[in-house]
């Protein structure tokens, strides 16, 4: 389950950005310093944005998904930020469509293989825009953290 490896140094709240690159920056390099991902990672993770965006709108509600190819991660890992205000990404499988972003959880998946289960993971967390409005308000990392638990014990989360 998604909550049990949640490391609270990547979950970060209440962040001012004014782009998707500076989101990377801000979390990206939390990875990058815990030793999650390589140096080359931020790079990567906008690279990767401009060709395949990870904006997506829940019932009025944007989150988006940042994530790299696997030979940017040392070690599997998830990280969030809220953001004081909504931060401007594109729609996942558009190229312009604009999705205002209030929540990011990004990844960095070690195993390509498992890459899809892990998106399907957090697709079923977030899908609920209730636990994305709580995630949203969260004072602590650990009220995400067991915000998350609870959705995902509601849910019957699967282990990878």
């Amino acid at each position: 389950m998604i909550w049990e490896h949640l490391d609270k140094k990547l979950i970060k709240l209440h962040q001012e950005a004014s782009s998707p690159g500076e989101v990377f920056e801000k979390l990206g390099e939390c990875f990058i310093e815990e030793g999650y991902t390589k140096e080359d990672y931020v790079d990567a993770l906008k690279e990767r944005e401009a060709q395949f965006p990870t904006g997506l709108d829940i019932n009025g509600f944007g989150v988006a998904i940042p994530h790299t190819d696997a030979m940017y991660v040392l070690r599997e890992t998830e990280g969030i930020m809220t953001l004081k205000e909504p931060v401007r990404f594109t729609q996942m499988g558009s190229d312009d469509t604009p999705v205002d972003v209030k929540v990011v959880f990004m990844l960095a998946i070690e195993n390509p293989q498992t890459h899809i289960k892990k998106l399907q993971q957090i697709l079923r967390i977030i899908q609920d825009d209730k636990v994305l409005e709580k995630v949203y308000l969260a004072e602590t990392q650990d009220d995400v953290i067991n915000i998350i638990k609870q959705k995902e014990i509601e849910i019957g989360g699967e282990t990878l």
